[in-house]
């Protein structure tokens, strides 16, 4: 399972990794768009973020009931109290870090419309988001940095721990 901030590369890394392990990946973000019929904006414009997170919850606990899944899930999915201490046995998870600047920059090079991010000074916005979240991003089994690295230099990193983990297992 991947966790971080938007624009931390979840998606793009989480196909990857899904692609190099031969699992399937799954996108939180899509799958709640395809259940609801609507985009993530939409449904925070008429129904609010507490009505799109109760669906991001839904639809990841949906695609945990399955095996050798690559998840990626929203930005806001982790910073929930309790939610990746509660993540079925076996379940890994990697926060992909990147800074505020750095995934502000990224969500505006690839023209996805961020809802939390909308108003006078996106930074600003995304620092604070960013801040507020890290705590629960940081209950994470592991961290990769994002910034300066290539998808596939990322998608190396997390095999690599995925190996290492795998290696404590055997040897306990």
């Amino acid at each position: 399972m991947l966790v971080g901030f938007m624009g931390a590369g979840k998606s793009v890394v989480g196909r990857a990794l899904a692609g190099r392990l031969g699992w399937r990946f799954v996108d939180v973000d899509d799958l709640v768009e395809a259940q609801a019929g609507r985009s993530i904006s939409e449904i925070f414009g008429a129904d609010g973020e507490e009505a799109f997170r109760l669906l991001e919850a839904k639809a990841a606990a949906d695609a945990m009931k399955g095996r050798d899944v690559v998840l990626a899930t929203g930005g806001g999915w982790a910073a929930q109290a309790g939610r990746l201490e509660s993540l079925p046995a076996g379940t890994r998870s990697v926060w992909l870090r990147v800074g505020a600047e750095e995934a502000l920059r990224r969500a505006e090079r690839d023209g996805f419309g961020r809802p939390l991010l909308e108003g006078d000074d996106p930074l600003e916005r995304a620092s604070r988001l960013l801040s507020h979240r890290v705590p629960f991003y940081e209950a994470a089994d592991v961290r990769v940095d994002t910034e300066g690295r290539s998808v596939d230099d990322v998608t190396t990193r997390i095999l690599e721990i995925l190996q290492e983990f795998e290696s404590e297992i055997g040897t306990e």
